[in-house]
């Protein structure tokens, strides 16, 4: 935007100047040199026939009469003392012309040894009187030269139009080219605001790369972001409804049976505590997203020694892998400190070896691993599992999201674990991916700064 406004301002100063200069030019032209104006003729004329008939007394008698002869001018006779004949001081273009004629007359020259004599014309008339006194008839305007040719009359409205015409033209352009993106980010925000998320800006400033249009673009991906968040809010209200649906349904059946069959009442009832214990622990887990999808949730952070927390949680996770003959394998180096709060970033963690043991092979091991890399503290967990389709890769840490072989509710679990992860890490400043490795399995690697999120730094993505 800068470099436009500035070529844009030079520009119209460049066409400004050069129109000034070109009608300065033609009025200059027209006064200076034409015949009224070079030479006078009609007051030449008079003046030398005033001379000629009365000398100089009825030449100054002639002066004072018709000083205001020519309109807007003022009419000198210079007598051969270089001053007014009727005794007035002469204005300062006076004075520059007379200067001009003196200049003149110096370039007459005789060369003696070829006789030849040059006789400049004169750039303002001159009379010689019978007893060779000379004198010179000066006309000119009464207004100041302080400016030169621009006090001429014409020139000054001349140049103003032509500087009013320009700018005019560019503050148009400018206006225009300026207001287009705003107009239509202000149609955009008025479809924003009657829930028209579908509403595109930036359409035909393709070809810009100005603030202007970077800020349309940006418009256009909060709509895009928008739109995204109310499609997850939807697909997060209906899979929150159908996780709350299928045990209540369960437990409506438990206790049909258990109405028919008396006998078998401690059973079912038995069945409806475990739907009720999964149904708390589900609510508990929404809550908890909850709370970590805010704009600001409030941590209580305190140093937090890495490789002393997974090796704790890396000993609970062998006793689950132990079931399956596998194990989990850790590896503590250096101290890494980071500063976190111990329960959720446990939770975090937890949420992802479990995954790894549970989906991975009989007999196959997970393996953590923990290093520091460009001032970030990152766990790498990995497992020899069936891996997740590269489509699902981004999607598995959205809230109830399952991927296809772990729909079953026997071999997974109700797919907010690994939401969870990635809300609590972003809530720290850090973040968490997922890749497949080669030759199978899945690595997922979670970041967590080494220093606390700075006061008003965005947390939460």
């Amino acid at each position: 935007m800068f470099v436009r406004i500035f070529v844009l301002f030079w520009l119209s100063m460049a066409v400004i100047a050069g129109g000034s200069i070109a009608v300065t030019d033609a009025i200059a032209t027209r006064e200076f040199e034409s015949h009224e104006w070079q030479r006078h003729a009609p007051v030449a004329l008079a003046a030398a026939e005033a001379l000629a008939t009365g000398g100089p007394a009825r030449l100054r008698a002639w002066a004072a009469s018709n000083e205001h002869r020519v309109p807007g001018h003022d009419l000198f006779i210079v007598g051969p003392n270089g001053a007014d004949i009727l005794g007035r001081p002469l204005s300062p273009p006076a004075v520059q012309r007379l200067r001009l004629g003196r200049r003149s007359a110096q370039l007459a020259k005789h060369d003696r040894t070829r006789g030849v004599q040059l006789q400049p014309m004169r750039p303002w008339p001159r009379l010689v009187a019978a007893g060779g006194a000379a004198y010179t008839i000066l006309v000119v305007p009464r207004r100041s030269m302080l400016f030169g040719a621009f006090a001429l009359p014409g020139i000054p409205p001349a140049v103003l139009a032509i500087a009013l015409i320009v700018s005019a033209l560019a503050s148009g352009w400018l206006a225009r080219h300026l207001s287009a993106p705003i107009r239509r980010m202000q149609a955009g925000a008025r479809a924003l605001a009657s829930d028209n998320l579908a509403v595109r800006v930036s359409v035909g400033l393709d070809g810009r790369r100005d603030e202007l249009a970077v800020l349309a673009r940006e418009f256009d991906a909060m709509a895009d972001q928008l739109r995204a968040t109310r499609a997850a809010r939807t697909r997060l209200l209906r899979d929150i409804s159908h996780e709350l649906r299928s045990p209540l349904a369960r437990m409506r059946v438990a206790v049909a049976l258990a109405r028919r069959s008396p006998s078998d009442s401690a059973r079912q009832t038995d069945r409806m505590e475990r739907e009720i214990e999964r149904l708390d622990a589900l609510i508990g887990q929404v809550l908890k997203l909850a709370r970590l999808q805010g704009d600001s949730p409030r941590l209580d952070l305190e140093p937090v020694e890495l490789g002393e927390l997974l090796t704790e949680i890396v000993s609970d996770a062998n006793f689950e892998a132990a079931a399956k003959r596998g194990s989990v394998r850790f590896a503590a180096g250096a101290p890494v400190e980071v500063a976190a709060n111990r329960e959720l970033v446990r939770s975090a963690i937890e949420n992802v070896l479990r995954n790894a043991v549970r989906y991975g092979p009989e007999g196959a091991a997970v393996e953590v691993d923990l290093r520091v890399l460009e001032g970030a503290a990152r766990i790498s967990i990995r497992d020899r599992g069936p891996g997740v389709p590269p489509a699902d890769l981004a999607r598995i840490f959205e809230p109830f999201y399952r991927v296809a072989e772990s729909r079953d509710r026997d071999s997974g679990g109700e797919g907010i674990g690994l939401a969870i992860t990635a809300q609590v890490l972003r809530a720290h400043g850090g973040g968490a991916r997922a890749g497949n490795r080669p030759g199978g399995g899945l690595e997922v690697v979670l970041e967590l700064p080494t220093r606390p999120p700075l006061a008003g730094e965005t947390r939460v993505g």
